[in-house]
């Protein structure tokens, strides 16, 4: 149920919005670029499975922040940078929604973006219950739309215009520039399986399970996005795929009208569904700051009909729907990246702090080497300091 949950928080709107952008980075080497960003993932991701076992808390993060390093105002400044990396991630994948639906609707993007993030600001105020459900329900046809795209690639009547063996990059050359910088919107794809942590205090047997559902959830992810990321490369000029609103599209410029306009609806309800999750993440961190005296007393408001708060969630959508205006998708994606990454140079520095100077580890705990930190510490750190040239 954890992995299934992983899956549901990690697999999204990324890889459907942004695998034009990363092959306008990196070229036909685009793929290495997604292999890239899991191994940094996979990395900090053992580093959070222990932490997580230690403090199985909902405040993930948060908590080992102030495990680590015992500092207030760094436990509340790492929860805005959360909260903050949810409503710029929102707003990225809003635009690529609205994308999507200009292609079936025809009316302008950044007007179906608007209403995209509206629908979702809605549905979050609804109920808890209902907004879960849902996003559920959309992380079965997200990976539906994903094995579409993959299956229908190398098994339908799709020319192949870049052999595989060409997708190896070349040991030596100036195109690992390309390809480092291509890494940090890939990493945006990954984003989401941290929020696991936040549910380790209702898993039976966190030590088992959360380590093992980590994992699982990083494998399967990385390859549904490797392989989709080289049907498209392999069959749509760069180009034309660098440039597209709605890129996995380009894949079905062959098929039938049916399957087209299939997928098409497939690829908005996973678009829409990042939006929805990361305004529920939002909205909750913003409660809870307030809730904390750390943001103005509105935002604890719970609405008595719904039992969500309206106000942060009110003030959440506001802020997505002008970010989504105001900045393009790319950018937006690169910052929600080093929002992140920042974060995990934090979370993995936390963790180093609490090893030291222990003489033997709390009993029934998941325990990595020290290296596995500081090894998550240094790629996350390159990784943004590659991001930033």
């Amino acid at each position: 149920m954890l992995t299934l949950y992983g899956l549901g928080v990690t697999l999204g709107a990324g890889i459907y919005v942004l695998v034009g952008a990363t092959a306008g980075k990196a070229g036909i080497y685009a793929p290495f670029s997604f292999l890239i960003a899991a191994v940094v993932v996979g990395i900090t991701a053992l580093s959070y499975a222990e932490l997580a076992t230690r403090y199985p808390v909902s405040a993930g993060a948060a908590a080992y922040i102030d495990a680590g390093f015992r500092r207030r105002w760094l436990t509340t400044a790492i929860g805005l940078l959360i909260a903050l990396s949810g409503i710029v991630s929102a707003a990225a994948v809003s635009i690529g929604a609205g994308g999507y639906l200009s292609g079936i609707i025809g009316l302008p993007a950044p007007l179906l973006a608007i209403v995209t993030i509206m629908v979702m600001g809605l549905l979050a105020a609804w109920g808890i219950s209902e907004s879960v459900t849902a996003a559920a329900v959309i992380t079965l046809v997200e990976v539906a739309g994903l094995l579409l795209v993959i299956s229908w690639t190398f098994a339908g009547p799709s020319t192949t215009i870049v052999p595989l063996a060409e997708l190896v990059p070349p040991i030596e050359g100036g195109h690992w520039f390309g390809i480092g910088a291509a890494s940090i919107l890939a990493f945006f794809a990954f984003i989401g399986f941290e929020d696991m942590a936040s549910v380790a205090e209702e898993v039976k047997e966190p030590t088992k399970a959360y380590p093992r559902a980590v994992i699982a959830t990083l494998l399967v992810t990385t390859v549904l996005y490797t392989l989709t990321t080289v049907a498209v490369i392999t069959t749509v000029p760069i180009d034309t795929l660098a440039h597209s609103e709605s890129p996995l599209m380009l894949a079905f410029a062959n098929a039938p009208a049916m399957m087209r306009d299939g997928f098409a609806v497939i690829a908005i309800i996973a678009t829409v569904n990042g939006s929805l999750i990361q305004i529920i993440m939002a909205s909750r961190m913003v409660f809870g700051l307030a809730d904390r005296g750390y943001l103005p007393k509105p935002f604890t408001r719970i609405s008595k009909r719904t039992q969500t708060p309206l106000q942060a969630t009110a003030l959440v959508v506001i802020v997505i729907i002008a970010l989504s205006q105001l900045f393009p998708i790319e950018l937006l994606a690169e910052r929600t990246s080093q929002i992140v990454l920042v974060t995990f140079v934090f979370v993995n520095t936390a963790l180093l702090r609490v090893k030291q100077g222990e003489m033997q580890p709390p009993a029934r705990c998941y325990v990595v080497p020290r290296f596995v930190p500081l090894l998550g510490l240094m790629t996350s750190a390159v990784l943004l300091l590659v991001g930033s040239l």
